[in-house]
């Protein structure tokens, strides 16, 4: 058996080593006569995701190439091999010899592959902006490449977190379920953020380091501003020294220069940074003069630049106002047609502290629009975008239009208005002059669902409401335009109901057409409404008596291009019939009026951004009136009196209501730093009366103070807010006669002025959320008559809140308000008081 077992073995040897000799034939080499070889083949083997050929091609050895052995051939496509990166072993060896004739073989082992990552000492956030920033794909084979590479991405994003210590060592842990693949834990060690302790200055002699510290916009010291990060960024620091030079500039220092700086640690978690300036001297304005302007003269263009003899040398805003400012020689000429235009300021002479400026201008050709196209809408047709476009294939290029185009594209409220003006794609051909334009729109959504309750008449009013902004109407039989509701073409659907009960509900539809025959932007507004309240209070009774409003209106409007494309005309007949029975709480117990009534309104809106305007107005002035139906009439207005049963019964009096009723609103935005915007707004309303016998309106009023929210509006009032006051609480308590012997009291106010002072500042302005947090000053009041009006006589108000506007549910929001005046008519309303917010402001 032993002796089996021997001859066995020593056999399982010499068929091994002939196996061996099979695969790799050994060449007897000549060092002094090499020989050569014709590659009959060449092949790899040991590769499983990679394509063979191509790593054929990268050795530089082809079937029929003509080797030289021994040689450095070998070496060659080895080192290029590894150079690859891809392989964790590479070997080139003979496999056949026949005379002249070689077969190669490759032997090629590839480097692991990425199978699953993951992170050590990361929050949960900063996982997800690490993930974003790597894009790490499974399948990616680990080279020393690409692990340093994530490794540097992985530093410099916590380094420009203020992490300048942060370490990262990557563990390699083969998978034990798919051959050749390996997971990585990136083990990260923030350490302790380094903060700025001082940045100080050398060499400057017209400025203190306290004033250039402000210039630096993102590097700041460690002080006691909070809003100031002192976290050291290095891109944030090379601009910071530029607007340092910048700021030197713009003082006329026209040779300042930074000749060194150094950032040094002075402990483990501190920096201190050294700015050494060399400031020079102060330059001015000599003269300026303009060559090769044709359209415009020296004079005029002189007053669009600004800059007079003896001003600082200020190439910054030489530049700005040649170019980039809204008021700019640039946009002067782009309004003209000129959208080739360039200046080039040339310093002709610089004569001690002086210098002479040549602006050399190239007007160019006037550029015709060759065509428009329209990207990114996906829900809205493509002809309402059109229709608002104020640029037209053929017309004279004006950076105007273009301005405008984006404006009215905003007030749609279809797309995303904050990145309108980035969607804007120039398409110039100076050689014919002409320019495409392409604009590239994000839609979103902007139909809303309104689920709320108000607070009214001392009960709880719920409220359901539907609004579509963009329904197409003409697609309502269309086959598959129901998802869910036929859309495209801007117009405007609304449905809504309230109630609380039995007691109160009200029922509303409306429709708006933006472009009534399509061609000019004359729009149709089109409103039904239904009202009624009983006298069973709680939801659960019922009651005899009622209160019953029914009503529409008709209106156009258009937009007009006088005094310019910002105003608006809009004009409406209004109806509402109001139905009393056995009503005891109002001015009329039985009986039924009719309010017929004309409106026109006249409004100027040169805001881009509808949800968070940074620039602008918007203004309105309206008008709305009845027939003064008791001066023409010829009947007799006296009061009732009982007891002789003569004169005229309210239920009479009040059968036609007349009044005529005036308003203004007015807000002002304008940043003030950034995205900073303050707000600033005032209105005014009179409610007035054609005959002293009739009095006023019991419709129509004001009602003030509070969050301006209505939880019902029975009689035509007009709900105003006033933060800082409970709801109502301004308003005065009007006394009115019902008859000669009778006087009655109710809420009522005929004359109101409101004024208001915000700061806004944004979270996050995106299309699906937007959200800012305000801080605001208010102040106004409410009369009974006009000639009791005085508008230095008001009740102030200050507080902070938040906004959130969600596209499907519209604007909501909680202002916190203190009120600080008492109300004769309402004692301890005002003071500390939280309102709600409800849809977009109106007033």
């Amino acid at each position: 058996m032993q002796r089996r077992a021997f001859f066995l073995l020593l056999f399982l040897l010499f068929a091994g080593n002939l196996f061996a000799q099979d695969q790799t034939v050994d060449i007897e080499l000549n060092y002094e006569k090499p020989q050569k070889y014709v590659v009959e083949d060449i092949s790899i083997e040991g590769i499983k995701y990679l394509d063979p050929d191509l790593y054929i091609g990268v050795t530089g050895i082809a079937k029929g190439d003509t080797v030289t052995l021994p040689g450095d051939v070998f070496a060659r496509a080895v080192k290029k091999l590894w150079e690859q990166d891809l392989f964790g072993d590479v070997k080139i060896r003979v496999a056949k010899v026949e005379n002249d004739r070689i077969w190669l073989k490759v032997d090629l082992v590839e480097k692991p592959r990425l199978y699953n990552w993951d992170f050590k000492g990361a929050k949960k956030s900063e996982v997800t902006d690490l993930n974003e920033k790597l894009k790490l794909k499974r399948g990616t084979t680990i080279t020393e490449f690409m692990l340093n590479t994530t490794s540097d991405l992985i530093k410099k994003y916590y380094i420009n977190k203020g992490f300048l210590n942060v370490g990262v060592n990557i563990t390699q842990k083969p998978d034990t379920v798919v051959q050749n693949t390996e997971h990585l834990l990136f083990n990260i060690t923030k350490n302790k953020k380094v903060k700025i302790k001082d940045v100080v200055f050398d060499g400057n002699v017209n400025y203190t380091d306290e004033r250039l510290r402000r210039v630096l916009k993102k590097t700041h010291r460690r002080d006691w501003n909070i809003f100031n990060v002192s976290k050291y960024i290095k891109s944030d620091y090379e601009a910071d020294k530029k607007e340092l030079i910048d700021f030197y500039e713009q003082k006329g220092y026209r040779d300042a220069k930074i000749i060194g700086d150094s950032v040094y640690r002075v402990s483990d978690d501190r920096i201190a940074i050294k700015i050494k300036i060399e400031e020079g001297h102060r330059y001015y304005f000599r003269s300026i003069n303009w060559v090769g302007n044709t359209k415009n003269t020296a004079e005029e263009l002189g007053s669009l630049l600004k800059i007079r003899k003896g001003d600082y040398y200020d190439r910054v805003a030489l530049d700005k106002r040649l170019n980039t400012d809204e008021e700019s020689v640039a946009s002067i000429y782009q309004n003209q047609g000129y959208l080739f235009f360039n200046a080039t300021p040339i310093e002709v002479k610089v004569d001690s502290d002086s210098v002479d400026v040549e602006i050399r201008v190239n007007e160019g050709k006037p550029a015709t629009i060759s065509y428009i196209s329209i990207a990114g809408n996906d829900r809205t047709n493509e002809h309402v975008i059109r229709r608002e476009l104020q640029t037209k294939p053929g017309d004279l290029y004006r950076k105007d239009n273009v301005v405008n185009s984006i404006r009215y594209l905003g007030q749609l409220g279809h797309f995303d208005a904050e990145k309108l003006g980035e969607g804007i794609q120039m398409d110039p051909n100076q050689q014919e002059s002409t320019v495409g334009i392409k604009y590239t729109v994000s839609e979103k959504s902007n139909d809303q669902l309104e689920l709320s309750g108000g607070w009214g008449g001392n009960m709880f009013v719920g409220s359901v409401g539907l609004r579509f902004n963009n329904f197409s109407a003409r697609r309502i039989f269309e086959k598959g335009a129901w998802r869910p509701i036929p859309t495209g073409d801007s117009q405007s659907l609304s449905l809504r109901a309230q109630t609380n009960g039995s007691y109160y509900k009200a029922f509303s539809a409306s429709f708006t057409e933006p472009w009534l025959g399509g061609k000019k932007p004359q729009s149709l507004s089109v409103s039904l409404f239904y009202q009624v309240q009983t006298n069973g209070y709680y939801f659960y009774q019922s009651g005899d008596q009622s209160f019953k409003v029914i009503g529409g209106s008709v209106g156009l409007g258009r937009r007009l291009n006088w005094p310019d494309n910002f105003f608006t005309l809009s004009t409406s007949i209004n109806a509402e019939v109001y139905k009393l029975k056995d009503w005891n709480s109002f001015i009329i117990t039985n009986g039924t009026s009719t309010n017929l009534s004309l409106a026109t309104a006249l409004s100027r809106n040169s805001t881009l951004n509808p949800i968070y305007p940074r620039e602008g107005s918007e203004l309105s002035i309206s008008l709305k009136a009845t027939f003064p139906y008791s001066l023409v009439n010829g009947k007799n207005y006296t009061l009732y009196n009982e007891e002789t049963k003569t004169g005229m019964p309210d239920s009479e009096r009040y059968r036609w209501v007349e009044y005529y009723k005036v308003g203004f609103k007015g807000t002002f935005y304008q940043s003030i730093f950034k995205d900073l915007v303050l707000a600033v707004k005032g209105q005014f309303g009179y409610l007035g009366m054609y005959n002293s016998k009739v009095g006023y309106s019991p419709f129509e009023s004001f009602i003030v103070g509070g969050d301006g929210l209505s939880g019902y509006a029975m009689y035509g009032t007009e709900t105003i807010g006033l933060r800082g006051y409970e709801n109502e609480s301004v308003t005065p308590r009007y006394s009115y006669r019902t008859s000669v012997q009778s006087v009655s009291t109710i809420n009522k106010a005929n004359v109101y002025d409101k004024f208001c002072a915000e700061l806004r500042y944004p979270i996050t302005l995106t299309p699906q959320s937007s959200i800012y947090v305000l801080g605001f000053f208010e102040a106004g009041n409410a009369w009974q008559d006009i000639k009791q009006y005085n508008p230095f006589q008001v009740v102030r108000s200050a507080g902070v809140g938040a906004r959130i506007f969600l596209p499907m549910i519209g604007m909501l929001g909680i202002d916190w308000a203190y009120g600080f005046d008492d109300l004769p008519q309402t004692p301890g309303a005002g003071g500390s008081n939280f309102h709600f917010v409800i849809g977009m402001p109106t007033n």
